[in-house]
């Protein structure tokens, strides 16, 4: 996974597009200079704003302990739901409650807050 905690690759003030300022580039897809790092500016790639440009991202659908996590509280939801509907079955509801918020714990101890691009 990518270093979600560091600074922002903009590192500061950005130029205006299409200015030709140094550390920025035009919509041709070149680069920007984002912060200074021990070796010098760091270039980091050029994503274009511009809806219907084609980008590719990497295919990271998340961790096996993070979509656990997500199930649980699926689940617990899911019984809370029926225990509800279908009397109301007060002891399945309340037990669903509990476990959606040991699921909820589960994901918070794991952090899954931390799986995204």
């Amino acid at each position: 996974m990518t270093n979600q905690v560091g600074p922002a690759s903009g590192g500061g003030s950005m130029a205006a597009p299409g200015s030709r300022a140094a550390g920025a580039t035009g919509v041709s897809g070149a680069s920007a200079v984002g912060g200074a790092g021990p070796g010098g500016p760091e270039v980091v790639p050029f994503v274009s704003q511009v809806p219907g440009t084609p980008v590719s991202f990497p295919s990271f659908h998340g961790r096996a302990v993070s979509w656990t996590a997500v199930s649980i509280i699926m689940a617990a939801f899911l019984a809370g739901g029926f225990g509800l509907v279908f009397g109301p079955i007060w002891w399945l509801f309340w037990a669903s409650l509990g476990v959606a918020v040991v699921g909820a714990l589960l994901a918070m101890g794991t952090g899954i807050f931390d799986d995204w691009y």
